[in-house]
């Protein structure tokens, strides 16, 4: 009897912009795809109880325990196993199974995966390198229809993020063109340093770093911390998806894994930090999985989960996006902050070589409203006062760098205005003039990061040095509580009048010559939202 297939609700997509055919795939390439099940649970219970956790007092938040989140919101063992079965008629490895993150990873010929989940997939050329696209929906059997939510890994389109680096200077350590070390924006943003006899420096806190490709090497670390007169944090890796600590040239991954650990490491240096390497060559597989595997992580237990990876959310498709809002609210129930990165260059959203498409763009994940969005701002050196971070070059892919560095924000087209917004004053999308959350939250320096990264030392930054600044920030406040402070957006708009955030009214998120932004003001705006934190206020805030 020949099987009835059926398309995945949300699983349809387009190509990258101006991709060109490279031709047929490689049927006998190895390759896998994650697959999510069913919650024996509503998706929709779990994001209302990450909201009604984050508006409670903390010392009257009861979030729930890995058992309780498995037994609630987990998957039926009796789903896993009918993928399973089905994996197996199709000559397919089962190499990662989870009742728990509700998903299971099957490897093996991409023919055979391609007969097992049907779907339009080809080879294409990009101006980001070639990979193997996916046009229309993923069709599975109808027998499985109402058991798989959503298949990923068939296409391998890249997320992106590259952190904004100067030209290496010279190896003298942190100062002058070198920048400076994390701690001297910890200061100006007033994170707590103690409470009591309390020494506030991570002690006994876990802060999860997602990397999608790129590595560490320990010689850099031990320099690096050594330079800063810090000592070196516990620091470990996690594989994900066979991916793993891999650290190649400063022109990789590696400048994103180091910036993320030298900035955390830093301002939190007894804390321990966990870096969750996934690939990078899988579309939305690496990334959700390392999320899950750092979310989910039994021993470990983040408190805090730091992101600087992401794409224009509208080439994310919809079963993804589910996926990802999913996770985010499992992490709000579970007590654990996630903070995202808004992007690096302002309503673009992609670099000059990559933005051909000449839309605005929102970035997610920062466009999900359960994350933390972590815009960036710039230091007036006239007034000393921190204003909207934009480097005002156009951009030029013939420049070191490709300029039109700013940070990233705006309104999203796909998640509506949450409640903790709804008196923001928030703008309605320059793109198709409609209300949508709004990109980000708060902002911080993105500018004169001191960073060492295969033995080339100067100045780094982007939105990507805001969220593991931001995550190392939760980390102090939650060894001062002695309890996680999970998600926090809602107090943060709440308490905005009472001082734990200070207002940026200058600057505008506008690339040069090259795309319209946003405009910062009195308020929340879509450049640096809340404006800078106050760390203190915030901790001695939190009722």
């Amino acid at each position: 009897m020949v099987a009835i297939y059926v398309p995945i609700r949300g699983s349809e997509r387009t190509l990258l912009p101006d991709s060109r055919p490279a031709g047929p795939i490689d049927p006998k390439e190895i390759a896998s795809v994650t697959v999510r099940v069913r919650s024996v649970g509503d998706p929709r219970a779990l994001v209302a109880k990450a909201y009604e956790l984050a508006s409670k007092p903390l010392a009257r938040r009861k979030y729930l325990t890995l058992e309780e989140l498995e037994k609630k919101h987990g998957a039926d063992r009796a789903d896993l196993d009918k993928i399973e079965h089905f994996a197996y008629a199709h000559n397919l490895t089962v190499v990662h199974r989870s009742a728990i993150e509700r998903s299971i990873v099957l490897k093996g010929r991409l023919g055979d995966l391609l007969a097992a989940f049907h779907a339009d997939v080809q080879l294409y050329h990009h101006a980001t390198g070639t990979y193997r696209g996916r046009r229309g929906e993923i069709s599975v059997p109808q027998t499985l229809e109402s058991v798989i939510t959503g298949v990923f890994g068939l296409d391998t389109r890249p997320k992106s993020r590259s952190p904004h680096r100067l030209k290496s200077a010279t190896f003298d350590g942190p100062g002058g063109q070198n920048g400076v070390a994390a701690t001297v924006f910890a200061s100006r943003y007033n994170f707590p340093v103690e409470l009591g006899d309390t020494t506030l420096d991570g002690a006994g806190q876990t802060i999860a770093i997602i990397e999608l490709g790129g590595g560490y090497q320990n010689s850099d670390l031990q320099a690096f911390f050594q330079e800063i007169g810090s000592p070196v944090p516990d620091i470990s890796s996690v594989s994900v998806d066979h991916a793993g600590n891999n650290p190649t040239s400063g022109d990789s991954a590696d400048g994103e894994v180091m910036l993320d650990i030298e900035v955390a490491g830093a301002v939190t240096p007894k804390a321990n930090i966990v870096i969750y390497f996934a690939p990078n060559n899988n579309g939305d597989q690496g990334m959700l999985d390392a999320i899950s595997a750092a979310v989910h992580d039994s021993e470990r237990k983040p408190g805090v989960i730091s992101i600087s990876w992401g794409m224009p959310e509208d080439y994310v498709d919809k079963q993804a996006l589910d996926a990802y809002h999913e996770l985010f609210a499992t992490a709000g129930t579970l007590g654990i902050t996630v903070c995202v990165s808004s992007g690096d260059h302002g309503t673009a959203d992609l670099s000059a070589s990559q933005w051909t498409d000449r839309k605005i763009h929102v970035d997610h994940p920062a466009s999900d409203d359960l994350v933390l969005a972590c815009g960036g701002t710039q230091i007036d050196s006239a007034s000393g006062q921190d204003v909207t971070w934009n480097d005002g070059t156009p951009f030029n892919v013939n420049v070191y760098g490709g300029g039109g560095w700013a940070s990233g924000g705006g309104v999203s087209e796909k998640f509506p205005v949450p409640d903790y917004q709804a008196n923001a004053n928030l703008p309605v999308s320059l793109d198709n003039g409609q209300p949508g959350r709004g990109v980000p939250d708060i902002a911080m320096s993105a500018t004169n990061y001191f960073t060492r990264v295969d033995t080339y030392e100067g100045a780094s930054g982007g939105t990507s040095a805001v969220a593991p600044l931001m995550a190392a920030l939760i980390a102090k406040i939650n060894q001062a509580k002695q309890k996680n402070v999970g998600f926090l957006n809602p107090f943060l708009y709440g308490a905005a009048a009472n001082g734990v955030v200070h207002d940026v009214t200058v600057g505008t998120n506008a690339i040069t010559d090259t795309v319209q932004g946003y405009d910062a003001g009195p308020g929340w705006d879509a450049c640096t939202g809340l404006g800078t934190p106050d760390g203190t206020a915030i901790l001695n805030d939190l009722p």
